[in-house]
């Protein structure tokens, strides 16, 4: 859905990643950032979200929590992360891009907390239930720190992917909030959930969810019970022009991810301020049959859409014409993608080595990718300057530095 965006809004980058792919200086399985687009993305996220008064903190699990990811957000003026879990927050720790937030979408194991508290000293850290809060508190005491604790909050009606469940009452705010100040080692600060926004396929619009409304029914309690100061954490499909809608609900926190390169849902549909800054990037393998087989490992599409015709530049030249898109197959969901399986009759078959590009929403954090940032790209100078792993851990490739 994405492969039409980059090529018209972004072709430069398409060209590189091409270009340097060729020259040995990509290896194929790779999700490639366009840095200098992340920073121009991330400045007009940060400008909006400042001109609102709302704190900002930058999600990178879609991209591998890259470190030059993490310092092009950084300079442009998103200075804190959102960790989804504890392996995010160490990866932007050690990028430079300090912790604003964790716990929230995963929570902290029981043994680790320790390492947490001592180790990244969020800002705030998000707890589910009074177990976790204990831990949380008891790890920051141990290393001399009050934390403030996120009380992430769910009511009937809500709306929560299987498998992200959890949390308090929201009609029990006023008392949670009372026990997490009563804890020694933590304090509350306020109140969070996801998602607050999503994307509609029948509407083909962002709409606020029912969490989102809870948040606001959460902070009207508090507030009677003389609790104004509180952060109110909305995350959820967030770019620039979802921000006013957020603060207008009242939140005070808000966590760009997929806006940060340019692939929420709206941004396939509309022209939006950020441009698409990644692409999935592999290369020919060998040809059997009526197909080119492409190496795999990268090959999961965050299933926002409905099922489509994907589609794929397939090519030695730097290019964006029409005439270098391939039909591709890729494995289901169910099954290992090892290889894509891109339709080879025509009159000019793909050749092994062909480089492939692909533009889909990803989550790189769950595969066995590699993540590239790419800088120099507006100036027509790209260079290569991270190979990492998806724990943003620096990869070792003679020929590509």
């Amino acid at each position: 859905m994405f492969l039409d965006v980059l090529r018209r809004r972004n072709p430069r980058f398409v060209e590189a990643a091409i270009a340097l792919h060729q020259a040995g200086k990509i290896p194929a399985n790779s999700y490639v950032l366009d840095l200098d687009a992340t920073e121009a993305n991330a400045r007009v996220i940060a400008t909006e979200a400042k001109r609102l008064g709302l704190q900002t903190f930058a999600m990178t699990k879609q991209v591998g929590r890259n470190s030059g990811f993490c310092q092009a957000v950084k300079r442009g003026g998103i200075d804190r992360a959102v960790a989804v879990d504890l392996a995010c927050a160490v990866a932007c720790d050690r990028a430079g891009l300090p912790v604003g937030h964790l716990g929230h979408l995963v929570q902290i194991p029981r043994f680790e907390a320790a390492m947490a508290a001592r180790d990244l000293k969020p800002d705030y850290w998000t707890v589910f239930s009074h177990e976790k809060a204990e831990e949380a508190a008891r790890a920051s005491k141990d290393v001399g720190r009050t934390q403030q604790l996120l009380a992430r909050i769910q009511s009937e009606g809500d709306i929560f992917y299987r498998g992200h469940e959890g949390g308090f009452e929201a009609q029990d705010i006023v008392a949670v909030a009372d026990m997490l100040d009563g804890l020694d080692g933590a304090s509350f600060a306020g109140i969070t959930s996801f998602p607050a926004l999503l994307f509609d396929r029948e509407t083909r619009k962002i709409k606020p969810t029912p969490n989102l409304a809870t948040l606001g029914k959460a902070a009207e309690m508090l507030a009677r019970a003389g609790r104004n100061d509180i952060a109110i954490n909305a995350p959820g499909t967030t770019s620039t022009v979802t921000l006013a809608a957020l603060a207008e609900a009242g939140a005070t926190q808000v966590e760009p991810g997929n806006g940060l390169h340019g692939t929420t849902p709206l941004h396939a549909l509309e022209d939006l301020p950020e441009l698409p800054a990644v692409l999935y990037l592999t290369e020919v393998s060998h040809l059997h049959g009526k197909n080119a087989f492409a190496f795999g490992g990268g090959l999961y599409i965050d299933p926002v859409f409905p099922d489509y015709d994907v589609k794929a530049i397939v090519s030695r030249e730097p290019t964006t014409a029409e005439a270098a898109l391939r039909s591709v197959e890729i494995p289901p969901p169910l099954a290992i993608d090892y290889y894509a399986m891109i339709d080879a009759v025509s009159q000019q078959a793909p050749r092994p080595g062909d480089s492939v590009v692909f533009g889909f929403r990803g989550q790189a954090f769950v595969t066995r990718a590699y993540s590239v940032g790419v800088s120099g790209i507006s100036r027509g100078e790209p260079k290569v300057e991270t190979i990492e792993n998806i724990f943003g851990e620096p990869e070792s490739w003679p020929n590509l530095r």
